[in-house]
This record gives structure tokens, sequence and C-alpha cells, in this order.
């Protein structure tokens, strides 16, 4: 029986709705919180600064394709110059509010708290000379404008780099006229400047880099006269293409590829708004680009660097009361983590319990004279120095250690291979995963001599190995001493090391082979349990929802009568609430403080329910071009407090919930105030839950 509808099933004919407008739509619900009132200032400004490094991420990821299709005036559906327009006409609006919003609303409100970007023109004699010092101290001796020529043609511009274009007047030092100049501001140049200010009371003011040249630039040019000019940024396609296939060191590959990443295919040009149409036009020719992808900006050209004003300001009571994770409860705070999970499995909920009870255990792991093998997985781990200390500690007391690093994470590549380096320096055996597949999958396994036996202890995760994230994204950390859970787990390692096949799993479910046809068995098994008339549900909490398969089984099981609730964080193309279509799903989105990051899966049919937790996300790439990982979770209490903490709260979220609308537009959830008529955020509930002291 096939798994996924046939072509003549309704559910086939359901138009999808577009990924990458649904992608800018999660923009949208970020940008939200920078306007919300009953967020602290700060914070809406880091919103404001997350919302444009997520655009800056959109064009160096998605916009290829579109830019190629325009050019070529042909494509398909998704990639067509039509496509283009509409994105690029929906990008143009949430950037004109972004600066609206920060120039009427935000500057206005951070200069009454004593928080100040001094323009040029509102500096006074004083500050000008100590700009001015600030400039021929730090930035001058950095800066080589280049005055175009036949022998000095237009500079290579890397992605993302503040640059000033300029009209001169007058001749160079040849009697030759070359009207144009750009002049590279290096990145090591911090982008906000904090002003002295001897004046009596806390007062932050600060000056922008961009503002400084500005002030200057005719003394970058002497015997010239300085005439139109305007600060400008490129985007640049960023996604490294490697052919694995063809490559005998993908470590040396993916180095040599991060040279050159720099300076890929523009997509997005931005410059002041004051810009004269002359010198954007060259910029476009020069960079090939068409006048839709021009944004000409009230203020500076890359809204993110404001983020670095949050720390110069140096002001608690603009942000959020500091969160402190909770001790997780599973585990005592004093005691041996292998002898608690040896009892049974133990469930960690960040940001809400503290991640430190994965690197305890890791640590007891490296002090336990009877462990005798580590294995983990590395994906995105930033630049923490513990874990790598414990590694390496692992490796001098003589246990064996085997670390899978993902060299491919998107934008993580170089720490990863310095990662790879490191550990291969110390004697660890480092794997880069299999060819044509990322590893996705979170895993920690430890292996210990207990008496005669060999018995491993294996964590498992929704998340990164990452403290820092740990902090800012919800995720479920998963413990475990089953034996069949860990057997599994080292069968992975085993697949992925040695490139063997892959053996029978007993309780884990594995991409590219299991998990989406599991998943599709199990939509479709609910499915049939409506048709035959008894109740049936499925919630699935996921960051993304764009695989067809798994999209159209929904439709399906939703017109036999399956409840069903999506709470999709980002990008989802199954369109909910459609009459006679798909009224039996809801799809809602939760942006919170923290980044919503858990995978669970619920399906239940009657009275009997399955419950998994994964590192994937229901996206044809997690599912067919990732080494992922599910696995249930059957003991009933824990499978109880998921579905209390991780789906319920945020079925009933009021607060910072969106629905997903038959027009395929987000609006505000309106149904879901407390009996109190509050509104109540599912976030907050849990900080408080954590909160409370536990019981002995």
């Amino acid at each position: 029986m096939s798994l996924v509808p046939p072509a003549a099933d309704a559910a086939a004919a359901v138009p999808l709705l577009d990924r990458d407008h649904s992608i800018l739509a999660f923009n949208e619900r970020v940008f939200d919180w920078a306007r919300r009132d009953d967020v602290p200032l700060l914070e809406r400004l880091r919103y404001l600064c997350i919302v444009s490094s997520n655009l800056d991420e959109f064009f160096e990821v998605r916009a290829a394709a579109h830019l190629d299709a325009a050019g070529r005036r042909a494509g398909d559906a998704a990639y067509a110059p039509e496509s283009f327009r509409a994105l690029s006409d929906a990008v143009h609006g949430l950037v004109e509010r972004q600066y609206a919003l920060f120039n009427e609303v935000l500057q206005p409100a951070l200069e009454r708290e004593g928080i100040k970007i001094v323009s040029h023109g509102e500096r006074d004699a004083e500050q000008r000379r100590w700009v001015h010092q600030y400039f021929e101290r730090e930035v001058r001796p950095l800066l080589a404008p280049t005055a175009l020529d036949p022998a000095h043609p237009f500079p290579l511009v890397a992605n993302k780099s503040l640059n000033f274009i300029v009209q001169l007047t007058g001749l160079d030092a040849f009697g030759r006229e070359n009207d144009i100049a750009i002049v590279k501001v290096p990145r090591v140049l911090p982008r906000l400047i904090r002003l002295p200010d001897k004046r009596p009371g806390r007062r932050t003011q600060v000056v922008l880099l961009s503002s400084v040249i500005r002030a200057h630039l005719a003394e970058l040019f002497p015997g010239r006269q300085v005439g139109q000019f305007s600060q400008f940024r490129v985007t640049r396609h960023s996604d490294l293409a490697i052919d694995e296939e063809e490559v005998d060191d993908l470590r040396t590959a993916l180095r040599q590829g991060l040279e050159y990443r720099h300076y890929g295919q523009a997509a997005r040009l931005e410059v002041s708004a004051s810009c004269d149409p002359r010198l954007s036009d060259f910029l476009l020719q020069q960079f090939k680009l068409s006048a839709l992808s021009l944004y000409r900006v009230h203020g500076p050209v890359n809204l993110g660097r404001l983020a670095q004003l949050i720390d110069l300001a140096d002001a608690p009571r603009l942000l959020f009361p500091e969160h402190q994770p909770a001790w997780p409860r599973g585990f005592p705070v004093e005691g041996s983590m292998f002898e608690r999970l040896r009892e049974g499995d133990v469930l960690v909920h960040q940001p809400f319990e503290s991640f430190e009870a994965v690197p305890a255990l890791l640590r007891e792991a490296v002090h336990d004279p009877d462990v005798l093998a580590v294995r983990q997985t590395i994906y995105r781990t930033g630049s923490d120095p513990e874990l790598m200390g414990l590694l390496r500690e692992a490796v001098r007391r003589g246990k064996e250690v085997m670390v899978v690093v993902e060299l491919k994470a998107r934008f993580d590549e170089e720490a990863n291979i310095n990662w790879a380096e490191m550990l291969e320096g110390i004697g660890a055996q480092v794997v880069y995963g299999v060819v044509g597949l990322k590893t996705h999958a979170k895993m920690l396994l430890i292996t210990r001599r207990e008496g005669r036996r060999l018995r491993r202890y294996g964590h498992l995760s929704t998340g990164n190995y990452n403290p820092r994230t740990a902090r800012l994204y919800t995720d479920l950390s998963y413990f475990t001493a089953d034996p069949a859970l860990t057997a599994d787990m080292e069968q992975v390692f085993v697949h992925i090391a040695g490139q063997s096949r892959l053996a029978h799993m007993a309780r884990l479910l594995v991409a590219p082979f299991h998990l989406q046809k599991a998943m599709l068995e199990r939509v479709a098994a609910m499915a049939a349990a409506a048709a035959a008339g008894r109740p049936a549900r499925i919630i699935v909490k996921a960051n993304a929802l764009t695989d067809e398969q798994l999209v159209r089984a929904l439709l399906h099981a939703g017109q036999q009568g399956v409840r069903i609730d999506l709470v999709v964080r980002g990008a989802c193309v199954l369109p909910a609430q459609l009459p006679g279509v798909s009224d039996n799903i809801r799809v809602r989105s939760v942006v919170g403080r923290f980044l919503e990051h858990t995978r669970v899966f619920y399906f239940r049919d009657g009275e009997d329910e399955q419950l998994y937790l994964s590192s994937a996300d229901w996206m044809s790439r997690n599912m067919l071009r990732r080494i992922e990982v599910a696995w249930p979770v059957d003991d009933p209490a824990l499978r109880q407090r998921v579905i209390d903490e991780c789906l319920v709260p945020y079925l009933h979220d009021g607060c910072d919930a969106w629905a997903l609308g038959p027009d395929g537009r987000y609006v505000r959830a309106d149904d879901c105030a407390g009996p109190d008529g509050q509104r109540h955020s599912a976030q907050q509930a849990l900080v408080l839950l954590h909160a409370k002291p536990r019981s002995a």
C-alpha cells in the first residue's frame, strides 16, 4: 500500500504555500517583537537586528535561484521573474518598516534613556575634535581609496562589507579625470565607537564608523573635490557547493572554498537613501543586478551591527531580567549521573533547565577510570573551551575518543574545521560523516566497564552541543542507559565511521533510511484510524515543515478526520484551515524570548499514544540528505511531561502565538485567553514552572 495518497486524491491537488514567502513571514513575526511596547527597549533593538541578520542569510542562501530565473526571464513556478518580483516587494516592505521603526520609535526612545547615536551635525566642537583624532589614529591608516581607471578596475568587494562610492571632480595627480572612487572599510574596525563623556550622569553616546568616515572623506582625496557619495553594502550568495565525490580531502576543499565565499554571486545592494541614481546605477551594473535588488535605506546599511549598542549601553534595566536555568529535576545535585541513569531515563528541558547536565555527564565519564570510550557528534558547538578540554582530557587519560565533526554545517564550516584539526592534534579519532550527507544527529555515547560487562550511557538531543545557544534556544536533552537505544546509537556511530550497512534499529529511527518512511506510516495509520471511526490525533512541533510528501500525507489525514495541530516556528508550506480541504488542521507559530527549537512528533489512536523526539525537522533535506535520529519516549511519566511542557502550553499560548489563516497569512492567535481572561505565554509559564523549588 502506498503511504502517500495517489495523485487522484484531493490532497495531492492542493496548491502548497511558497516556502520563501513563509520564511519572510517568520521574519515579520520576529519583527513584531521589535514593535511591542511590553518588550524592554534594548531587547526590541536586538530583535530588529536579528531580522537584519536573518535577511542577510536569506539573500546569501535563498536568493540566487530567483536571480537566475529573473535573468533568464523564465523558470518554474517557484523560481520565475514574477516570483522574484513578489519576493522583492515583500522584502522591500519589511526593510522599509525596519528603518521606520528604528528612526521614528526606537532611536528617540533610546535618546530618552540617555543612549544616543550622535551624527556629525550634532557633535559639538570637542566631540568633533575627538572624532577627528580617532579617525587619524585608528581609521585612516587602514583605508586605501581606489580611484577607478583602466589600471585600477572596480575592486573585489567582500560579502556584507561596508564601503563608500565617491564621485570626484578635478584632476588626479597625473592630470587625468577619473571621477569614481571606492573606499573599502576593513572589518576589523568597530562599527560603533563610544564617545568620551565628561559630563555628570550615566549617558551613552556613540558614533557610527560610517559617520566618522563620511565626515573625513575629503581628507582621503587631497587635491580633489568630493561631490556625491554613498555608503554601500553588497550581499552575496554564500552557500558553499563542494562536490564531495570529486575531492580527495573534504576538509582542505572546504577551507579553500571558504576563501571564495566572500566573493560569490551578488544578490542584494544596499545604499543610502540619498545616493545619487548615477552612482547606484553604476554599482548595479558592476554587480550585475537589476533595480529590484537595490535597497535604499534611511540609516546605516547594516542595521544588524547596531547590536553592538546593546553591550555599549550597559543598561540592564532595558533588558529582559536575567534568566538562570534550574538544575535538571531528574538529576541529583551531587552524586553519580551514571547511577541515576541506571534507574531510568532523564529528560532535561532547556533553557528552563540547565544544559550544564551535558558537560557534567561528560566530565564524570572523563574522570571515571571504568569509562573506556566516548563518542560524540559535533554540528554547531561554537568555540566552547570546556567541551574541547574534556575531550582532550579523555584522550590524555587513555580513553578511546571518536568525534564525528560535520564540516558542512552552514556558516560554521571554519569553526568546525578548526575543531577537527584540534581534535586530531590531541589524538582523537575524527570522522567527517558520510559523503553526500550532513550529520545533523546530536548524540553522545559513553561505554563503561561494570563488572564483567560493558554498559553504554547515551545522550540524545533536539539541539546542539553549544552552551551559549543552550541558554537561548528551547531544546530537549534525553539521557539514557537503555540497552536497546544505546546499542542503536553505537550502530549509527559504526555506520558513520565505517560506511558499513546500517544494522537493524530496535528503537532509533534514522534518516535518510527510515525516518521519513516511519513518519509517513504513522500519519497513514492515524488516517486509517479516523476513517474507521476512532478518534485520532497528530501534533507536530518543529522548526519547519516543507517536505511535500509529509505535507500531502498530513492533508490526506486531515481529510479523513484526524485532528492535527502543527506548531511550526518558521517556514510552513501546508495551507491550513481551507474549507473542505484542511479544516481539521491548525498551524501555529510561537515566537518568544527564546528561539523555539524542540522537535516533538505525537500520534494518538484512541488511547494508544506514540511520541518521538528528534534532531530533524519535517523538511526534505532532513529526511533525505542528512543523518538524523528520532527516538520514542516510552516511559509514561516522561511522555506526559513532554506533552505537558512542549505541546499543551504552545497550543494554548495567547501571547506569543500566531495562527496561519486560510489566506496563507499569519495573524495573532486570539482564541487562547485563560479562565482569568488573561493571555499567557508558554515560555513564561515554563520559566515560572522550573523556578519553583523542588520538593525533597
